[in-house]
Parts: C-alpha cells; sequence; structure tokens
C-alpha cells in the first residue's frame, strides 16, 4: 500500500504564533534536544539548527529507511528548523556562533560541559554575550556530578529509571519502551523548562542556566511506581499487560483479536456487567471495591477472558463506547497510521519537502481550534547557511564566500 500518498498533502503555512519573536539556536542531534526545538519551532520560534559540516545531525545518517535518500528518522524531528553549518571545532567557527548566540533568546545543546567549555558554547561564556540568554542542556546524567561524563542514550535512560524492569512479561526478560521515550520525555522536558524560563525572563529580564537529565527525566515519570514503593516497601515487578494497583486493567483476548480493558472504578466496573448482560456478577459480595476486586483478581480476570472470547474484538469494542467503557484495539503502527480521526484531524499529514513529499506526524495540540503547525520542511544540511548569515549577521557575500572557501561553514 502506498501509504505516503493516501496522506494529505498539507501546504506551508504561518503556524502557530505563541512564540513568535523567540529566536532558538538548536546546536543538539539525535533525538532528545531536536525534539525539544521541534516542539518549540511548532510553537512559533524561530530554530536555526546549527550542524557539522560533513554529516551533520547523527540521524541524517539513521536507516534504512530512508526517503528519496533521506533519512526519515530525521525528518521526523526537524520541520519547521533552519539548517546552517559551522565548524565549532575552529576559532572562527566560534566565533561566527556566538554571534549568532548575541541575536539568539534560546540556546539548546546536549553536549557535557567539558565540551561545551571546550567549544565556547557553556553558559558563562555565552551569558557574558547575551546577559538574557536562556542556556539549556540537555544530556543524560546532567551536567554535575560523578556520572556527568558518562556518555547515554535513550535505552541507557530506560534501564536507569526502572521502566525497563516493569515493562514486559513477568516471566520474560525486561523490555524496552517501543518508542525513545526517554529521548521524547526528556525533548518535552526541554520545551517545558524554555517556556518557563521565557515566563519568568520577562519579569525579571535575567536569562536562565537549564539542566535537562534523561534518568532524572525518566525516573520522575515512573513517581506513580516510586511513591508507592517508598511508602510501602514493596517493589513492583512487570506484569506485562495487567497493572498491579487497578484490578482489571489489562489486555484481553477476543474470538479475533485482542482489546485493551480498564475497569478504574466502581461506576465503570457496573456499567460493564451492566453492559454485558450480567448486572448480578458486578454486584456479587467482596466485589465492592477495587480492593476487594484485587483480592479477587484471578477468579474475576477469568470470567471476564470467558465472556470476551465468544465475540469479535469489534462487537466489544463498540459495545463498550456505547456504554462509555475504557477500552481500545492495540493498534500495530500500520493500523494507527490508517486511523481515520487521526486522518481526519490533520495530524498525519505530508509535506513537500526538498526532494518530495514527506511524511509528518503533526503536534496534535490545539489552539482556539486549530493545530496546524507546518511552516517549512526539514531542512537539507546546511541549506540555509548563506541566507542566515546575510540576514542575521548581515555579513558580505565576500565573508561568507570567505567562510565556505575555508571549510568554516
Amino acid at each position: 500500500m502506498d501509504t505516503l500518498n493516501t496522506l494529505p498533502l498539507q501546504p506551508a503555512g504561518p503556524g502557530l504564533a505563541c512564540l513568535k519573536g523567540v529566536r532558538v539556536l538548536d546546536f543538539t542531534t539525535s533525538v532528545a534536544g531536536p525534539y525539544g526545538t521541534l516542539l518549540l519551532a511548532d510553537l512559533g520560534a524561530e530554530v536555526i539548527k546549527v550542524e557539522k559540516r560533513n554529516g551533520g545531525d547523527d540521524t541524517r545518517s539513521w536507516g534504512p529507511p530512508f526517503l528519496d535518500g533521506e533519512s526519515l528518522w530525521f525528518l521526523s524531528m526537524n520541520r519547521n528548523k533552519r539548517s546552517v553549518t559551522i565548524d565549532l571545532t575552529r576559532p572562527e567557527g566560534q566565533r561566527v556562533a556566538h554571534e549568532l548566540v548575541r541575536k539568539a533568546d534560546v540556546v539548546v545543546l546536549n553536549t557535557g560541559l567539558r565540551v561545551q567549555q571546550k567549544l565556547g558554547l557553556d553558559y558563562e561564556t555565552l551569558k557574558s554575550l547575551q546577559p538574557r540568554l536562556i542556556h539549556v542542556t540537555v544530556t543524560g546524567f546532567g551536567l554535575d556530578g560523578e556520572r556527568a561524563d558518562l556518555p547515554c542514550y535513550d535505552l541507557i535512560a530506560e534501564g536507569y529509571s526502572g521502566v525497563m524492569h516493569l515493562t514486559g512479561e513477568a516471566d520474560g526478560a525486561p523490555q524496552k519502551v517501543g518508542t525513545p521515550a526517554a529521548d521524547l520525555l526528556s525533548g518535552q522536558d526541554v520545551a517545558m523548562a524554555t517556556l518557563a524560563a521565557l515566563f519568568e525572563r520577562t519579569h525579571t529580564g535575567a536569562g536562565k542556566r537549564i539542566d535537562v537529565s534523561m534518568v532524572a527525566t525518566m525516573a520522575r515519570f515512573m513517581s506513580p511506581r516510586i511513591v508507592p514503593y517508598l511508602g510501602s516497601g514493596e517493589a513492583p515487578n512487570r506484569s506485562g499487560g495487567t497493572d498491579s494497583v487497578i484490578a482489571i486493567y489489562q489486555v484481553f483476548d477476543t474470538a479475533d483479536a485482542p482489546i485493551t480493558l480498564g475497569l478504574g472504578n466502581d461506576a465503570i466496573w457496573h456499567r460493564f456487567w451492566q453492559a454485558v448482560g450480567q448486572p448480578e456478577f458486578g454486584h456479587q459480595p467482596g466485589f465492592e471495591t477495587n480492593a476487594s476486586r484485587r483480592a479477587s483478581r484471578a477468579s474475576i480476570v477469568q470470567a471476564i477472558a470467558n465472556l470476551l472470547a465468544t465475540q469479535p474484538r469489534q462487537h466489544w469494542l463498540s459495545l463498550f463506547a456505547q456504554h462509555r467503557i475504557p477500552s481500545g484495539p492495540i493498534n500495530g503502527i500500520d493500523e494507527l497510521a490508517q486511523d481515520v480521526p487521526l486522518r481526519e484531524s490533520g495530524f498525519l499529514f505530508t509535506a513537500q519537502g526538498v526532494a518530495g513529499r514527506v511524511p509528518q506526524v503533526g503536534l496534535g495540540i490545539r489552539f482556539d481550534g486549530s493545530s496546524d503547525v507546518f511552516r517549512s520542511p526539514p531542512p537539507a544540511l546546511g541549506q540555509d547557511t548563506e541566507c542566515v548569515l546575510k540576514e542575521e549577521l548581515s555579513m558580505s557575500a565576500t565573508c561568507i564566500a570567505g567562510l565556505i572557501d575555508s571549510e568554516i561553514v
């Protein structure tokens, strides 16, 4: 199936203007940093992506799959940005970067303090150039402490945080989340913290040094598991598609395909049994509360499993939707991509890219009823270098040509 051409082509537009006038210099690579700056760009910020001259962002080489020679991972993280290339290892390149910093509101990096100092991009150096600068770093373990210099990827952060230990079947091996969760969540923290600092700056006029740790972000994600352990001393373990707190909150097989089902409170519990024509089951003594139902979980799960196995998935999903019972399919990515409401909302679309149409996943947050964010496609490596140097730094054509000839940009 030609999935690309079944998506609507969204023309470039003005996008959102929430952060219009905010200028972000993005020195990051891979996923966490670029996802954070993607969110800022979607909200209207001007994002200038500073890349290595040779190869650029690491994700440009991640694949297959590729589309028209471009990495689809890169295409997923970098719309609404301009790309410039600078050799930051050379003093001349650092001077160009510093001139861009003078005109920036936000700088985002994903390198440790030692590398930042080597490249002249640490907070103290840049603050002297732009006192109102919001300096954001996202790394595996933060800028300080005994692990600050250790390398880290999403996989490593998921392992540290406990999420892998709790993901998977009870008798199976630990599993990572099926998307780079630590990267994406820390990217969201980059955007959230930047917004908070921008808001504070409107009152104080001062910049801020922000330090986002992927491990700390992912550990915070585990708060609903950590706090019960700290309060009870009971360490949770993997439970597959079930939950250890809500009595009925898991995957069930139907006659043809599995579904998820969550009976999260007493009202939903009774609605479920009313919907399936067995209200008396829900009113049995000992089933009055979630705590009492947990004590009888095995027998309840068996009763529900026997019932749901008698009809196909769509029968149950239609019935449960009618009675407002939380349930749903277990979609593969191919099925998710065909989800009609998501498509009709404009959440999934294509944009005209550098080499052809590129698929995109939208922001999904509506502002005054609109979630259209697309202003420009993911850029080719360095495609905006000359334009940015001319427009932002008022460099002459001769000066720009000299930087290009010297392989500085």
